[in-house]
């Protein structure tokens, strides 16, 4: 099974590529929201942050995002434990998914691909990328924040001309009707290359 990761940095709008690739027929991962249900469902994960950061971790009995991001914030060290906790999980948990689907390929979407250097686990990688200010408008607009805080996680993410070096594709998501015609070119790319 071939399998095309999919990243860009945040506002980029790669949900609503993704979302755009399911109307092609494609399986789509998204390992974020899979980390986030494993993070309450799995009795091993929710006792390793526990023992992590305390008994405020989860307040009843459901993860507490807003306690967690301002634990990690600022504190690479603790993201990167909570990440050793998390990723193993999530990564046996799409190793599972991936014998369940059928189709020419599965995309998996992963915000810090690079960052992590895991290139090597995908066949192709598309990065998502938008003009900066309307990034920052999306995430304000999405999540009630400030654009001082969409500054300083976009500050912690790699510059979107180093990602897409290293990508196979590019997908340009300022204007959602343009984006949606270089999704589908990609798509048609993906097959080609997948055929010969």
């Amino acid at each position: 099974m071939v399998v095309v990761g999919l990243t860009g940095g945040i506002g980029s709008g790669k949900t609503t590529i993704l979302e755009y690739f399911k109307t092609l027929g494609i399986p789509v991962y998204i390992a974020d929201v899979e980390a986030k249900a494993l993070m309450n469902r799995s009795k091993i994960i929710k006792r390793k942050l526990i023992d992590l950061f305390g008994e405020e971790a989860y307040k009843n009995n459901r993860l507490n995002k807003p306690y967690l991001s301002s634990k990690i914030f600022n504190n690479r060290e603790l993201l990167s434990k909570m990440n050793a906790i998390v990723h193993p999980k999530v990564a046996s948990h799409f190793k599972r998914w991936l014998k369940k689907q059928n189709a020419d390929y599965v995309i998996k979407e992963a915000a810090i691909i690079f960052e992590n250097q895991l290139q090597n686990q995908y066949d192709f990688i598309i990065t998502v990328v938008a003009d900066e200010d309307l990034r920052i408008q999306r995430v304000i607009n999405r999540d009630q924040t400030t654009a001082e805080k969409v500054k300083s996680v976009i500050k912690n993410q790699l510059l979107d001309a180093e990602k897409v070096k290293m990508s196979d594709f590019v997908i340009i998501n300022n204007d959602l009707d343009d984006a949606k015609k270089q999704a589908v070119k990609v798509h048609k790319k993906i097959l080609q290359k997948i055929k010969s």
